[in-house]
C-alpha cells in the first residue's frame, strides 16, 4: 500500500495560544516577542498585513508599528498547548512523528476505512477537531511523501487550511517551486544548484540519480524521489533524546549587578535540570553564557567527572564558570546555561565514593519534581551556593 502522510502545522502558534486564552485578541494585529531586548517570534495574520517583519527587534517594532499588540512569550503555556494538540494527533493515528512544538507528521495510510472518509475529508475532520478541542488553527498538507506533505502544508495556509498534492497537482507545482523551497536545501546548496542551471524543482528532479549522488550526495538523490511522490523518509515515532539542553533569557535594562545575574543563572540551572530529569538524562559538560548589551557573547564550559542532573550539585561548577567570564565593567543583556555530553541517567557510571551522595540527590530532585507537578512550577525553591 502506498503511504499517505500529512503534515500538521499550527498557524502562528504562539499568537494562537495567546488568542485561545484571550479570545478578545482574535482578529487583531498581535505579535509575541522575546521581551524588550528580544525580537518578534510570532505574528497574527493581521500583524503580517500591517508589515511587521519576523525577527524584528521588539523596541523597533513598537516604534514603527504602534497599532500592534505586543505580548511577551509564555513558553510554559505554549508547551501545554503543544501537548494537547499532539495528544489529539496520537489518538487519531498510531503513527505520529513530532517534529517541533508546533509541527508533526501523521500517517494517514489506511485511515480512510477506519473513519469512512477520503483523505481530504480526514484532514478537514482532524483540523476541525483540533480547533474545537484546543482552539488552535492548523494547516494540514497531505501527500505521498514527507517532503510533498511539507509543500502541501505551506499551500494549505492560503487554501482554507487543507491541501492535497496528488499526481496532477504535482505536475503543476514542481515547475513553479524554487529549489530553495525544498526542505533540506540551504543557502549554499541553492547557490550550487543555481550555478548548474537548476532553479526549480522540475529541473532538479530531471537530473539522473547517478548525477545527483556523485555531484552532491545520496541525500539529494533521495530528495528527488521524495519530490516525485515516492516515500523515502518514513515517519519515525520513536522518542529521540536531546543531544544538548540550553536555557537562555534576556532582560531590560542591561545590568552588571552580580547578584541579579547569578540569580538569572540560578533560574536557568533549575529549568535545565528539570529538562534533564524529564528525559532521564545527566550531563557531564556544563557551560555558562553572558551576552553584553552590544551583543558580544562571553562563555565558558567544563567537563565534570560525575554526570549530574540536580541543580544544587550543578550550581557550584556553574557559578565557578560564571566567575571566570563575569566582568563588572560590562553591562549584560542576557544570560544562559547549556549542558552537553548527555547520557542516560540509568546507566551513568558512578564514582564509588559518591554513590550515597548521588542517591540522595536523585531522591531529593525526584521529590521536588513531584511537588511541582502537583502544585505548579516554582512552588518549591532550592537554595544555591
Amino acid at each position: 500500500m502506498d503511504k499517505v502522510y500529512a503534515l500538521i502545522d499550527c498557524d502562528s502558534f504562539f499568537v494562537s495560544c495567546e488568542q485561545a486564552v484571550c479570545p478578545e485578541l482574535k482578529g487583531k494585529p498581535v505579535c509575541v516577542t522575546g521581551g524588550v531586548n528580544g525580537c518578534v517570534v510570532s505574528r497574527s495574520k493581521e500583524a503580517k498585513k500591517a508589515g511587521v517583519p519576523m525577527g524584528y527587534p521588539t523596541f523597533m517594532a513598537k516604534k514603527e508599528f504602534k497599532d500592534v499588540i505586543y505580548l511577551d512569550g509564555n513558553h510554559e503555556r505554549y508547551k501545554d498547548f503543544s501537548l494537547r494538540v499532539m495528544a489529539i494527533l496520537k489518538d487519531f493515528s498510531p503513527n505520529v512523528e513530532v517534529c517541533s512544538i508546533d509541527e508533526a507528521y501523521v500517517d494517514f495510510t489506511g485511515l480512510c476505512k477506519l473513519y469512512k472518509k477520503n483523505y481530504f475529508e480526514l484532514a478537514v475532520f482532524l483540523r476541525q477537531k483540533i480547533l474545537d478541542e484546543v482552539d488552535i488553527p492548523v494547516s494540514i498538507g497531505v501527500s505521498k511523501s514527507k517532503t510533498l506533505a511539507k509543500f502541501a502544508s505551506d499551500y494549505a495556509k492560503n487554501k482554507g487550511g487543507v491541501y492535497l498534492i496528488g499526481k496532477s497537482k504535482l505536475k503543476k507545482i514542481l515547475p513553479i517551486t524554487k529549489v530553495e523551497d525544498i526542505c533540506g536545501v540551504g543557502r549554499r546548496m541553492k547557490i550550487a544548484l543555481n550555478k548548474e542551471g537548476i532553479l526549480t524543482c522540475s529541473e532538479f528532479v530531471s537530473k539522473s540519480d547517478e548525477w545527483l549522488k556523485n555531484k552532491y550526495s545520496i541525500i539529494y538523490q533521495e530528495l528527488k524521489h521524495e519530490l516525485l511522490g515516492e516515500c523515502i523518509y518514513k515517519i519515525s515515532p520513536e522518542y529521540k533524546a536531546p543531544k544538548s539542553i540550553q536555557e537562555t533569557s534576556s532582560f531590560a535594562p542591561s545590568t552588571n549587578e552580580k547578584d541579579f545575574l547569578k540569580n538569572e543563572i540560578k533560574k536557568h540551572i533549575k529549568d535545565a535540570c528539570r529538562k534533564l530529569r524529564k528525559h532521564n538524562l545527566k550531563t557531564s559538560n556544563i557551560g555558562v553564557m553572558l551576552k553584553t548589551k552590544d551583543f558580544v557573547v562571553y562563555s565558558d564550559s567544563k567537563n565534570i567527572e560525575q554526570a549530574l542532573n540536580f541543580e544544587i550539585d550543578i550550581s557550584k561548577p556553574a557559578f565557578e564558570l560564571f566567575e571566570n567570564i563575569y566582568n563588572s565593567d560590562l553591562l549584560y543583556r542576557s544570560t544562559g546555561v547549556f549542558f552537553s555530553c548527555l547520557s542516560n541517567a540509568d546507566i551513568v557510571q558512578g564514582n564509588l565514593f559518591d554513590v550515597q551522595t548521588s542517591k540522595k540527590s536523585d531522591k531529593l530532585s525526584s521529590s521536588i519534581d513531584k511537588i511541582e507537578a502537583k502544585f505548579g512550577k516554582g512552588s518549591i525553591k532550592t537554595g544555591f551556593v
